[in-house]
């Protein structure tokens, strides 16, 4: 994970590798993974039906992104732009991203989007949250692949009090069709148990 000296956004180049190793492995969010001796557990409290209905939306802002084009939030916001997505970049430090207008916060952009994916730093993402709640946004995605990446505990709570609907500490390539290693990735969690479900299976 590399931070921009402003601590505003985080930039996570995933590993190929090193993300095979946290599926069975990561236990640095004790409120998200167990592990039992019987291996690893997922005790997850995203669901796939609310990942799903993120990627339902089709313009979503991308909070944190970097202005490095080389960088894993560009290259995550070119692919969502080239899937058909409306994007939106949301960086304070810059006016345009890879073409497209740069808003300085949120609630700058209007019409307001569907959901904001967030790639900010832990410190920041509840002031963000608190951004994306006054703007009526409802669904809402901190990004992580596999460290603690833009989640924080207290921006998590805040969005489940007031009904936002939270992707808490996911990859969004992970759930993209076609989406190669990513999708292997995926396909491992599943054998690991920490893939995400839908809601009713894990009632069951």
């Amino acid at each position: 994970m590399r931070q921009n000296s402003g601590a505003f956004f985080v930039s996570e180049q995933p590993d190929i590798v090193s993300l095979f190793v946290s599926s069975v492995t990561d236990t640095s969010f004790p409120n998200r993974y167990k592990v039992n001796r019987g291996g690893f557990m997922a005790t997850q409290r995203t669901s796939l039906e609310i990942i799903e209905n993120f990627l339902a939306q089709k313009r979503i802002a991308m909070v944190g992104i970097s202005r490095n084009p080389k960088e894993f939030s560009c290259m995550l916001f070119g692919e969502l732009c080239r899937r058909g997505y409306d994007m939106i970049p949301v960086n304070p430090a810059a006016t345009e991203m890879l073409g497209r207008r740069c808003f300085a916060r949120v609630g700058d952009i209007e019409p307001p989007p569907g959901a904001t994916i967030l790639m900010t730093a832990p410190a920041v993402t509840e002031a963000v949250i608190r951004d994306c709640a006054e703007a009526g946004i409802q669904h809402v995605w901190m990004y992580s692949a596999g460290g603690q990446g833009a989640v924080s505990e207290s921006a998590v709570e805040f969005c489940r009090e007031r009904g936002i609907h939270v992707v808490e500490g996911e990859c969004p390539y992970m759930f993209l069709p076609h989406a190669g290693l990513h999708r292997i990735h995926g396909w491992v969690r599943r054998i690991a148990g920490s893939y995400p479900r839908h809601a009713h299976h894990r009632a069951a």
